[in-house]
């Protein structure tokens, strides 16, 4: 069997996987700035009410359920085009992924509070706020690195997307 599609010149290699990065990246953005706001939005309510004495705490509980809803969506929309492995093993890499992530903001808000005694409300948010930053960039390599690493295919199958070619060829 022969392909009627002419082989792609290292420019148009290069110009497919420069389009593919930039689309997930701003994907990744949206689907995180959602998360961000879920993030912080249940920091500060836990830390206003149930947990208001246990910053660290407050980070984990909020993180995760932020986690729940960066895992939907970016398996669901981000990462669509990427299968290369079973869900369950997706979403065991995704935790272990987050769980590093959730560290990093935990260690951040924990300094700020322990070690240079910065015990305020604004001081958690500003130290939440610096690893959540810290977190997303090790989240975003991980992501295409170990979790979704699977090629990109030809076609964007996520829902919102308007089923052009990921590579700048023709739909099949």
């Amino acid at each position: 069997m022969t392909s009627t599609t002419p082989g792609r010149g290292p420019l148009d290699r290069l110009r497919g996987a420069v389009g593919v990065l930039y689309r997930e990246a701003i994907k990744f953005g949206v689907i995180g700035l959602v998360a961000f706001v879920i993030d912080m939005g249940s920091f500060n309510l836990l830390r206003h009410t149930v947990l208001e004495d246990k910053p660290t705490a407050a980070v984990i509980v909020s993180a995760s359920i932020a986690t729940v809803f960066a895992w939907v969506g970016n398996r669901a929309w981000t990462f669509r085009h990427r299968r290369n492995r079973p869900a369950h093993h997706e979403a065991a890499l995704f935790a272990g992924t987050n769980g590093v992530a959730l560290l990093i903001q935990a260690a951040c808000v924990a300094s700020s509070n322990y070690l240079l005694g910065f015990e305020s409300l604004t001081a958690d948010n500003v130290a939440k706020v610096v690893g959540i930053g810290l977190g997303t960039l090790f989240r975003f390599w991980a992501y295409r690195r170990y979790v979704f690493a699977g090629e990109p295919l030809d076609l964007d199958q996520s829902p919102l997307s308007d089923r052009k070619p990921l590579s700048g060829g023709t739909p099949p």
